[in-house]
């Protein structure tokens, strides 16, 4: 039996933690009872700089039950900070990551177990469909696969961050040192024989999202600028197209003069000069955050930084 730990990422979360506690404790007795999995197997809850009461409930929570560790990061280091942190500053056999609010499927936990036994080292969670979300969601998550795939980055559709990772597959995450993280496309580079389960995602139980629109475009051009040059790619080429436009038209002007002796069409111009200006600052904006992207990088920065930690020791009755 191996030892699984259920790493579970928690900011502003104090309305939904007493139903997650319930479930996850539940589902993890059960298969400890089945042997499944190691009696010291755990859920690690990592507090991602909350501002409500979220920490305190931990606390309380890791108090009563020996089924739940929990860690305290210094500050909000993000989702996937959060992720890294609880995989990385623990010791298990298996890691599985879900969110707090239990929208993914966390039965679903237990066929990854076995898939795990079957021989795979990475089992991605994987959404059947996206009915219970708004169109406009279900139409810009479906839009951003696809570009996803167009522009070369290779991640698993319907995917978010609910998966299970072996042991060795997490210390060859580790030689991944990037300070901008977009796990969903980082952990099919590991490699290693991969499989899927398949689960429909439930409404969310209580609280608000963690990610509205400004933070899901974030999110998304983050993913994007990581792992594809192509936007750079097609900086270039509009510059050869501009240039082949702008020949053109210089050519068009002395037919013109050639034709008539005078140079006609000031508003064509102008409206021409806008529109290439655009184009330009455009160009050096999406230059400008690759560039960005190297200064976060070359400091080397710290992913997180653990501010507390509440381990339990003792094996469940």
């Amino acid at each position: 039996m191996k030892k699984l730990l259920i790493v579970i990422p928690c900011y502003n979360e104090e309305e939904v933690l007493p139903s997650t506690f319930a479930s996850i404790s539940k589902l993890l007795q059960k298969m400890i009872d089945q042997k499944l999995i190691s009696p010291d197997s755990r859920a690690h809850f990592v507090n991602d700089g909350s501002r409500d009461k979220t920490w305190d409930l931990l606390v309380k929570e890791c108090k009563k039950n020996n089924l739940f560790e929990a860690s305290k990061l210094s500050r909000n280091f993000g989702h996937q900070g959060a992720i890294l942190a609880g995989m990385y500053d623990n010791n298990a056999d298996l890691y599985c990551t879900i969110d707090a609010d239990l929208q993914d499927d966390p039965n679903c936990i237990i066929e990854m177990v076995k898939k795990i036994e079957q021989g795979n080292d990475i089992i991605y969670g994987v959404r059947k469909k996206r009915d219970s979300d708004t169109f406009f969601k279900r139409f810009t998550a479906q839009a951003f696969y696809k570009l996803m795939s167009w522009l070369g980055v290779k991640v698993i559709y319907n995917h978010a961050d609910f998966r299970m990772m072996t042991k060795r597959t997490v210390e060859q995450l580790k030689q991944f040192p990037e300070r901008n993280l977009f796990l969903r496309a980082v952990v099919p580079l590991v490699g290693f024989k991969s499989d899927m389960v398949y689960y429909d995602r439930t409404p969310r139980m209580a609280g608000e999202t963690k990610y509205p629109l400004k933070k899901m475009l974030a999110f998304a051009w983050n993913g994007i600028s990581s792992f594809s040059i192509v936007p750079l790619r097609l900086v270039t080429l509009m510059g050869f197209l501009i240039s082949f436009l702008g020949a053109c038209f210089v050519l068009k002007i002395l037919m013109n003069y050639n034709t008539h002796g005078v140079i006609s069409g000031w508003a064509s111009t102008v409206t021409l000069i806008t529109i290439f200006s655009g184009v330009q600052m455009v160009s050096l904006g999406i230059i400008g955050e690759y560039i960005a992207k190297i200064f976060v990088e070359v400091k080397q920065r710290p992913l997180y930084i653990v501010e507390e930690k509440i381990t339990n020791k003792k094996a469940p009755k």
